[in-house]
Parts: structure tokens; C-alpha cells; sequence
């Protein structure tokens, strides 16, 4: 009888084992995504090795935030809010269909240009003030092991690179920090006017940043349908300066369960 016992035991504790892979399984295709920062464009609002869950359910399903034809039930949304200039947004690439991050700036209908390094937004610009200096050390970043890149060129391993800091304020007032590291070909840009259904996305490391800037013909972001939104970043749940998470030595604990903004 006990060996009976036993193995209903087992059995008992295999199947829940089996129903809480099942439910996580459902829980992230649903709800949340798991990202890895693999790049620097995001500075300092993400640094390389920072671990996020994306919510899938901002802005309701898409066809890249829930595989299930039953998300295609009501014009191709659920629920969700719209999105809103200034969310930081994981998104499908339209052409390369690899994962992006970078932050809304353009909304249906809007028009977007960069001048001398300033944003404008249907012709009003996107007021900047200056917010000290970002300091990194120059070193490989990350299991890719890119270097950063610095406004103080020519600094050596283990060095401080340095880049200018600005706080730039949204016209809906969303404030966040954007970097400068030098003078580039996408400061000054044509007028880009962002079609119905789609929107215009820009890094905040602004130098170091292939976005809706650059067109899709050369492998930038360009506009980007709303089909292929994949959900909101809101919080920085975990992250690691080194080149795996598993040493702990690089962990940034002041950065843990952090806020997006």
C-alpha cells in the first residue's frame, strides 16, 4: 500500500510540475515577454545587460504579441490602451524581424524632424536641458562585447567615457534623458511624415541609434505598423554589467526592479 502511495505521490507531484511549466508557458506567450538589453541605444534609460519583461498587453494583441487567431477577434486587437509619445516599446522590425526597443516619439499623422540635434514635432521643438555628463568605463559591454561609444574620443580600456547629458521634454510632457556623442548625419534630417496606422520610434543614446531615422531601404526602423508592436517596457526587473548574468560580481543591484521612464 505505501509503495502505491508513493508513486500517487510522485505522479501527483509530476503532473504539477507539468501544469506550472503549462501555465507559465501561457502566462508569458500571453501576458509578459522576457527581454535582454543587447545594446547601447537606450542610454542611460537602458544599459547593456538590463532584463525586462515587456507587457504585452499595453496595447492590446497584435499579431507579434499573441500568436492565437482568437487575438485577431475584434479588428485585430483586445483590450489595451493606444500607444502614447514617450513609451519605451519592444517592436518587430520591419525588415530585419528581429526584436527592437526604442522610445515612441511619433504618432499617426505626426510630422518629425531632427535640426542641429534638436527634435520637432510638428514643428514645435522638443525643449532640451542640459543634465551633467553620463559616465561608463570604456570596456566591452555585454555577451556581445561591443565597446561604447564617447564623446571624449580616443580613451583607453578601463577609461571613463564620457557623454553629454540632456533632458528633452515630450509635448505631452514625458521628460527623459537622451545622450549626445558627437555631431552625426541624423541630427539634421528631412520631415518625416508618420502614416496612418504606423509610428516613429527614436533612441535616446541618439548618436548611437538606427531608428525610424534611417528608412528601411538601408536596414533602418522606418515606420513601424502597429502590427508589429509587441508591448510596453515599464520596469528594469534585473541587471548585470559583465558578460553573463551568472556573475553575480557584476550585478547592478541600484538597478533592480527600477522604473522606465
Amino acid at each position: 500500500m505505501a509503495k502505491k502511495e508513493d508513486k500517487g505521490g510522485v505522479w501527483e507531484t509530476v503532473k504539477t510540475v507539468i501544469s506550472a511549466l503549462l501555465i507559465a508557458g501561457i502566462f508569458r506567450t500571453l501576458f509578459f515577454q522576457p527581454f535582454w538589453i543587447p545594446s547601447g541605444s537606450m542610454k542611460d534609460t537602458l544599459l547593456v545587460g538590463d532584463f525586462l519583461f515587456v507587457n504585452k498587453m499595453a496595447y492590446g494583441y497584435s499579431q507579434y504579441s499573441c500568436p492565437f487567431s482568437l487575438c485577431t477577434f475584434i479588428d485585430g486587437r483586445w483590450f489595451g490602451s493606444q500607444p502614447e509619445r514617450g513609451d519605451v516599446v519592444v517592436f518587430r522590425h520591419p525588415v530585419a524581424g528581429s526584436d527592437f526597443i526604442k522610445r515612441l516619439i511619433g504618432l499617426p499623422g505626426d510630422r518629425i524632424q531632427v535640426r542641429d540635434g534638436v527634435l520637432y514635432i510638428n514643428g514645435e521643438a522638443a525643449p532640451q536641458e542640459p543634465n551633467g555628463t553620463f559616465v561608463e568605463t570604456f570596456d566591452r559591454q555585454g555577451p556581445v562585447g561591443n565597446l561604447p561609444q564617447c564623446e571624449n574620443a580616443g580613451v583607453q580600456i578601463g577609461e571613463d567615457c564620457l557623454k553629454s547629458r540632456l533632458t528633452e521634454t515630450l509635448p505631452n510632457g514625458v521628460a527623459h534623458d537622451i545622450l549626445n556623442v558627437r555631431t552625426s548625419r541624423l541630427d539634421d534630417t528631412p520631415v518625416y511624415t508618420v502614416p496612418e496606422g504606423h509610428y516613429f520610434f527614436m533612441g535616446d543614446n541618439r548618436d548611437n541609434s538606427t531608428d525610424s531615422r534611417v528608412s528601411q531601404s538601408a536596414m533602418g526602423v522606418g515606420f513601424v505598423p502597429f502590427e508589429n508592436l509587441i508591448g510596453r517596457a515599464d520596469r528594469v526587473i534585473f541587471s548585470s554589467a559583465g558578460r553573463s548574468m551568472l556573475f553575480f560580481w557584476t550585478w547592478r543591484a541600484d538597478r533592480f526592479f527600477e522604473n522606465i521612464v
